[in-house]
């Protein structure tokens, strides 16, 4: 589907504070979803802002810190920190340490994409300590991994509205997501998104404007060579933390120790960062694989997912959306091409529990068919 976007003659941040206040005029609670990330730690000075000004009532106001357990230290003193802020300013501050499933993009080796965060049983090697204040139980979770947090948060926040920080330029999928909802009309139950249309430069100029202490890992990870368009945060097993890894390892022994007791397999990353198996194109991948035969990936797409789907190892999250995959390679044969295969391959073999690769894929492959049709029509007119 076609996504029209439209300028406005607001520029982002007065757009963000007009959404905000207008949100706190609703009649019912209001959820502010905090992560210690950068997109969030926007929202939070925004809110904050308005309610020390006086122009919104902090008592409506619930923040809620989802503790993913495999956090960053500098990302729990941010926690911290703003849990003090919004206390202050008449505001509750929920921390929940819950047993959520979680994604993981490290056990390859025994074929799993998940993990259960503050597992019961398994104290021993949690990689830290939950606050004396935190959430440890829910009457919405009603055993270990029975659901995601964003699963949760639908749940157990449906008598309010939840702001949520989610950006249309970090990804095709949440432009989407924008794209689709009404935001025009947003009721009890339902997610507002303040900062939609903000880019990175304009959350690290307000971060920048503000002199907003952020987490110190963003320096780290950019010191390592992430770019900065890249620059995320979440749980260290998530795929887009495992170059943070990296990092841990080579700098803090400590933390590197908890984590490899909590994740045995997490040297994979160590080893195998710069391989096919963490989906990665860089230079030194490129390097690695340089004479080496070139695959038929349509070909290996086509064994995996019809001839002989039982020779390979698959994990149980992707194994259950194969019917999806094999309706894709069925519907675009003939116009996808080696490299949307090469997607489909990784896909498949090193997992997409949350159908990322899947969502995307369809749409890089129409969008690059519709693009050598025009080319060829152009060609056709010269």
């Amino acid at each position: 589907m076609p996504i029209k976007v439209v300028e406005g003659s607001m520029n982002v941040l007065d757009a963000a504070i007009t959404r905000v206040r207008n949100v706190f005029k609703n009649d019912c609670k209001i959820y502010l979803s905090f992560s210690s990330g950068k997109d969030s730690l926007c929202m939070a000075s925004i809110v904050y802002d308005l309610i020390r000004a006086g122009e919104i009532d902090g008592t409506k106001l619930t923040v809620t810190f989802i503790d993913e357990e495999g956090l960053y230290p500098s990302m729990v003193e941010a926690a911290h920190r703003w849990r003090r802020n919004f206390l202050s300013a008449g505001a509750k501050f929920l921390w929940f340490c819950l047993p959520f499933k979680q994604v993981s993009v490290i056990d390859h080796l025994s074929s799993s994409e998940s993990w259960i965060t503050w597992e019961p049983g398994k104290e021993d090697v949690w990689m830290r300590k939950p606050p004396d204040f935190a959430i440890m139980y829910s009457p919405y979770l009603h055993y270990p991994g029975e659901m995601n947090y964003q699963t949760f948060c639908g749940k157990a926040f449906a008598d309010g509205i939840q702001l949520v920080g989610l950006r249309t330029a970090e990804s095709l999928t949440r432009l989407k997501c924008i794209a689709n909802a009404k935001m025009e009309r947003i009721v009890r139950g339902g997610k507002f998104y303040p900062i939609y249309d903000w880019r990175d430069s304009d959350v690290w100029l307000y971060i920048k404007q503000r002199d907003l202490e952020f987490p110190e890992i963003y320096m780290r990870l950019y010191e390592a060579g992430v770019r900065k368009n890249a620059l995320r945060l979440c749980a260290f097993f998530g795929d887009c933390s495992t170059q943070g890894l990296r990092w841990v390892a080579e700098t803090d022994a400590d933390l590197w120790d908890r984590i490899q007791k909590r994740e045995p397999n997490a040297y994979l990353v160590l080893l195998y960062w710069d391989s096919e198996m963490f989906r990665r194109s860089t230079k030194k991948r490129r390097d690695l694989e340089a004479g080496t035969e070139k695959k038929d990936y349509k070909a290996l797409c086509k064994d995996i997912l019809f001839l002989h789907p039982e020779k390979y190892t698959i994990a149980k999250d992707t194994k259950a959306h194969l019917a999806m995959w094999r309706g894709m390679f069925i519907k675009t044969y003939g116009i996808a091409m080696d490299k949307h295969y090469k997607t489909m391959y990784e896909g498949l073999l090193y997992g997409d529990p949350k159908m990322r690769v899947l969502r995307i894929l369809w749409t890089e492959i129409y969008n690059d068919h519709n693009m050598m049709i025009k080319e060829a029509q152009r060609g056709k007119q010269h």
